[in-house]
């Protein structure tokens, strides 16, 4: 209840550290190399190179974890009960895009929403934007600290899959409440459209070894289940129901939102 609520992963992550302490099963040797305070600089690692190769791949990357992203603030629209718009959605790419940028400067991998985070809203009730901005605060202290860093790092899997276990299944969760809004009684085709969305969206993680048989050029398109699972999701609503009507259930969307 209350606030032990509200940190009910984090005290979960604690207890786990240390009963994996208890067991032998964390390495601090990473914690006592680091250092104490380390400040990363732009362009420390390495300077940009423009490729036309990497670039298109990137970009093909980066259009998968959009994808991702909209099916985030899809779910977080549904659990703070705000309805998602198309400004909304705009500014949420538009805001991943510059996190993506800064992290380049800074020689990091590309940043984006991480569904785990929506999950942490569906468990704790925190909703606050202010939150976010407080625990990017957070963040950016512990980036100058590497011996935390390091610590989190010695962190054994089966803790953090411990915590992803519920928070993931969290994120499910929404997107089955989200699903019961569509209609499947009188519109059959609406249930092949999830059902075969579904499949092929599974195909990577059952059959990994599928891409053998494809062109190496397309692997980053077809190693992301949500891109596949999407885009099939799209052309079969395109021909089991056609633009006009999905159009004008867009238009009706738009409208109930702005009456809210």
């Amino acid at each position: 209840k209350g606030f032990a609520a509200n940190i009910s992963v984090l005290l979960g992550i604690i207890i786990g550290g240390v009963v994996s302490v208890a067991l032998g099963m964390m390495n601090f040797d990473k914690v006592g190399k680091a250092a104490w305070f380390d400040l990363v600089l732009p362009f420390e690692i390495a300077t940009p190179v423009f490729d036309p190769l990497l670039i298109f791949t990137m970009t093909v990357v980066m259009l998968v974890v959009m994808i991702e992203s909209t099916g985030m603030f899809l779910a977080l629209g549904e659990m703070t009960e705000k309805p998602v718009d198309r400004q909304a959605l705009t500014r949420g790419l538009r805001t991943d895009g510059l996190g993506t940028l800064i992290g380049g400067l800074f020689n990091t991998f590309p940043y984006t929403s991480f569904s785990q985070n929506v999950g942490l809203v569906a468990v704790t009730g925190v909703m606050s934007r202010w939150v976010c901005v407080a625990g990017g605060a957070i963040l950016i202290i512990l980036g100058v600290l590497p011996k935390m860093g390091a610590l989190i790092e010695s962190l054994p899997t089966v803790v953090l899959g411990g915590a992803g276990l519920v928070m993931f299944g969290m994120v499910a969760s929404t997107g089955i409440r989200i699903l019961s809004n569509v209609d499947f009684r009188d519109n059959k085709h609406n249930a092949m459209i999830v059902a075969v969305s579904i499949g092929v969206g599974m195909i990577p993680l059952v059959a990994p070894n599928f891409r053998q048989w494809m062109p190496h050029s397309i692997h980053p398109l077809i190693e992301s289940g949500i891109l596949l699972a999407s885009i099939t999701a799209v052309v079969l609503n395109l021909f089991f129901n056609g633009a006009a009507k999905d159009n004008s259930a867009a238009i009706n969307a738009a409208r109930q939102a702005d009456a809210h």
